[in-house]
Formats: structure tokens, C-alpha cells, sequence
């Protein structure tokens, strides 16, 4: 008779903990895992959401943080590696995606402060201007880890050295998360908000 609540109890804490292996999310078709490493650093899908200009779908993107952000200011302060994702969902030209990034940050940065990024938004068309060619499947991470800066990966390739002004990586990143942000359905997914 004891035996059989022992085993309600079994199988209740089996259910429960399926959850903790949780499947990915799946957006377009793209697996977005729930967790990802980075740096040693083990972070949790912050959320994600699809691209869209005009009518055309471009591109998943997902944010990994260590803990929860709502903002640009609490992504940027949020400890430890954070990982920005974009995997692609249709053939782009790699240089004009380069040029819209450098657009995006302008539309988020005060004129001011735009003169110090010049050279790293130089060498971020750069990066782009190489690949030439960016196609379903593709896929781009922007990692921020302490102590080294902002590491771009292109098609699993590390693209030159890291960008290391937090100033800078707080530019990009406000390109998805700042006050005029490329697509407001694709930053309120990737903060959670959706």
C-alpha cells in the first residue's frame, strides 16, 4: 500500500524535471537553444524573435545573458559573456547589411559620441565587406567577454581581432535594444517581452 504513493511521488519528480531538459525554441524553422556557453560561461535565452523589412523575414535573432534584461542599460550592465545571435533566413548581400549596422548605430547614438566609434565601425565593414555573401543557414554571433570585448563570429570563424570599448559594444548593441531600434517586434522578443 506505501508503495504507491512512493511512486506517484517518482513519477511527479520525473515530470517536474523534464522540464530543466527543456527543447530548444524553434522560430522560422531555426533552433534556438535554451542555453549556450560562452567563454566558460553557461547563459540563458534572454529571447528571440524574427527580422522583418517590409515583408521580407531576414534573419533569427536571439540574446543569451547571464541573468534577465529588459534594457539596453541592464544588458550592457549584466555580468559576465552575452551572446547576440542572427542566423539567417534569405541571401543578403554582406556589404549593405554592414552599412545598415552602421546606420542603426546612428540612429541610436548622439552625434556627439559618434566620432570615437568611427574606426570600429570602420572595421566592422570590414568584416562584412570580406564575407560578401550572407545565405540561409548563415549564422553571426556578437559575443561580449570580460576582459578580451566584443568577438564577431561569421559562419563559425572569428572575425579579426576584438572589438575592446565597452563604448562600442554598447553602440552595436543598440542597434537591436536602443530608443530606435531596427525592428521594435524583433527588441521586444529578444527581451522577453513578447
Amino acid at each position: 500500500m506505501r508503495l504507491i504513493p512512493q511512486l506517484v511521488l517518482v513519477a511527479a519528480t520525473l515530470i517536474m524535471g523534464a522540464g530543466a531538459w527543456a527543447a530548444p525554441t524553434v522560430i522560422q524553422g531555426v533552433k534556438v537553444p535554451e542555453t549556450v556557453v560562452v567563454d566558460g560561461a553557461t547563459l540563458n535565452l534572454n529571447g528571440a524573435g524574427t527580422r522583418v523589412k517590409v515583408v521580407f523575414k531576414l534573419y533569427v535573432g536571439s540574446l543569451h545573458t547571464s541573468k534577465k534584461v529588459n534594457s539596453l542599460e541592464e544588458l550592457v550592465a549584466a555580468p559576465g559573456p552575452k551572446r547576440l545571435t542572427m542566423t539567417f533566413l534569405r541571401e543578403i548581400e554582406a556589404g549593405p547589411f554592414g552599412k545598415l549596422l552602421t546606420r542603426g548605430v546612428e540612429d541610436n547614438v548622439p552625434k556627439s559620441e559618434m566620432s570615437k566609434l568611427v574606426p570600429g565601425l570602420i572595421r566592422m565593414g570590414e568584416i562584412f565587406t570580406v564575407n560578401k555573401l550572407l545565405v540561409p543557414g548563415d549564422v553571426i554571433t556578437i559575443d561580449w567577454i570580460p576582459g578580451t570585448g566584443m568577438v564577431v563570429t561569421n559562419k563559425g570563424v572569428v572575425q579579426g581581432d576584438p572589438f575592446k570599448e565597452p563604448d562600442f559594444y554598447k553602440a552595436i548593441m543598440s542597434i537591436w535594444f536602443g530608443h530606435s531600434p531596427a525592428d521594435w517586434k524583433l527588441k521586444d522578443a529578444m527581451l522577453g517581452k513578447e
